[in-house]
């Protein structure tokens, strides 16, 4: 199995996580924010990633330090895991739909990353979550991931929606491009000879 664990401390954050990536969706998610629980809950499902994660943050200040964090940790869990990438698809994308909303999501396990967001809410909060923390969490996750990740919302009036239907595009992105490719076994996926 390609797994990793991550413990990552700092004075504002103390977060704990194992992945696998060849899982069955399994998760035990508690970081303190409900919201953002109910989001990796998403990705972890919907990527088939076996996720157990403990993040306690300052939270009496606000969430900011521990999405960023968690993303950081995630990302750096994934590329970990993925190890020199041999033999995967690389290359993801998902147009994904829910109710109103309509996300788009494609990336590539490169090592470069970059993230492109082109996703807007309409709303400043979700109950008491900032929307503009669901692309810090991403921009943590590319950033550390090595992922080049683009976001886009073609549709969509309710911020709940965007922001779920932004995880799950990812996720099924994210799917695809760490799958084993059966007619590549053993080969990295890049003319370079490495990534």
């Amino acid at each position: 199995m390609r797994t990793a664990e991550i413990a990552r401390r700092t004075a504002e954050t103390d977060i704990r996580l194992t992945l696998a990536l060849d899982g069955t969706g399994r998760r035990d998610i508690a970081t303190g924010i409900g919201f953002f629980d109910h989001m990796l809950d998403q990705l972890a499902r919907h990527a088939l990633l076996d996720l157990t994660l403990r993040a306690a943050g300052d939270t009496h200040i606000d969430d900011h330090h521990t999405v960023e964090d968690t993303g950081i940790a995630l990302g750096q869990a994934l590329a970990r895991s993925l190890g020199d990438k041999r033999g995967i698809r690389r290359y993801g994308e998902c147009t994904l739909p829910m109710d109103d909303a309509r996300l788009r999501a494609a990336l590539d396990l490169s090592g470069r990353p970059f993230l492109l967001w082109q996703v807007a809410f309409p709303a400043a909060k979700i109950g008491s979550f900032d929307t503009e923390l669901v692309r810090e969490f991403f921009q943590a996750f590319a950033t550390h991931g090595g992922i080049t990740l683009h976001v886009t919302a073609e549709a969509g009036v309710n911020s709940h929606h965007i922001a779920e239907a932004a995880f799950k595009a990812v996720a099924r992105a994210l799917r695809m491009a760490v799958e084993r490719d059966p007619r590549a076994a053993g080969e990295i996926p890049s003319t370079k000879g490495v990534l």
